[in-house]
């Protein structure tokens, strides 16, 4: 989960902005967490806590209805509803917020159970659960090293017959200010970007100079890298300076979970 939170904060300033250039500064003031933070606690919530995925996520993005760079359109229309329903959604929302599930079930028909669960609230279109499966199943198998890293574009074909598109051919697309929304262009980018990487910073820079969905693609690339590199403790802690007081109170339960799990 953070790995996807520190993604998401490094990509905030350059997804409406200018174009990322290589060697720029990981975090400034420019930057702040987005809906794409907001929405993975929620899912992290309603698992710790037991809540039901789509009141959580109404919750906590009721409770932020503004945050940097907004809602999509009929996200936040779904958000401030009078009777939300799932709407059909492809759009990568899906992908972005699914990393915790990934950590918080230790059984893989759980993990993907609760990938397509988390999802179906707003993106129950087959394209928009097939993303959240995907990225949830390769953290879990990342993590838990039952994949290697170069099986995982083989997997990623096999089961979820995505193609995995070049860095270079990722990178022309950015220049031509394209803007990834889907989980048919932003997944398959992000596990790239994630391939490509050396290091946990390598693989959000990666993403990130990938331009397009700058914060999304560089949120589910953080959320692959996590589950493989570990995350340098200085780029932890000047990520989660960025988050309030309620956000980091599910950061602590999720960890302290992490922790009860997974110690010997």
């Amino acid at each position: 989960m953070l790995g996807a939170i520190i993604g998401d904060i490094v990509g905030s300033r350059f997804e409406f902005g200018e174009a990322p250039q290589p060697g720029f500064e990981l975090f400034t003031s420019e930057c702040d967490y987005t809906d794409d933070t907001i929405c993975t606690i929620a899912v992290a919530d309603a698992i710790l806590n037991k809540k039901d995925y789509k009141e959580t996520l109404l919750d906590w993005c009721r409770r932020y209805p503004s945050p940097m760079g907004g809602y999509g359109g009929r996200f936040h229309e779904w958000i401030f509803s009078n009777n939300p329903q799932p709407y059909g959604s492809f759009g990568n929302g899906s992908a972005m917020r699914v990393s915790p599930v990934a950590w918080l079930y230790d059984n893989i028909d759980d993990v993907q159970e609760h990938a397509r669960q988390s999802a179906m609230p707003t993106h129950n279109h087959p394209e928009g659960l097939k993303g959240a499966e995907c990225i949830a199943t390769l953290i879990y198998w990342l993590r838990t090293t039952r994949i290697t890293k170069h099986r995982v574009e083989k997997k990623a074909a096999e089961l979820w017959h995505y193609e995995i598109p070049s860095l270079q051919d990722i990178y022309r697309i950015g220049a031509e200010n394209h803007f990834d929304g889907t989980c048919q262009e932003t997944v398959p980018m992000a596990i790239r970007c994630f391939l490509e990487s050396q290091n946990f910073e390598d693989a959000i820079r990666i993403a990130v100079l990938a331009d397009g969905d700058t914060d999304t693609k560089a949120d589910i690339t953080g959320a692959l890298a996590e589950a493989f590199y570990e995350i340098p403790e200085d780029i932890t802690e000047k990520a989660l300076a960025y988050l309030p007081n309620d956000m980091l109170d599910i950061v602590s339960q999720y960890y302290d979970r992490i922790r009860q799990l997974y110690t010997l």
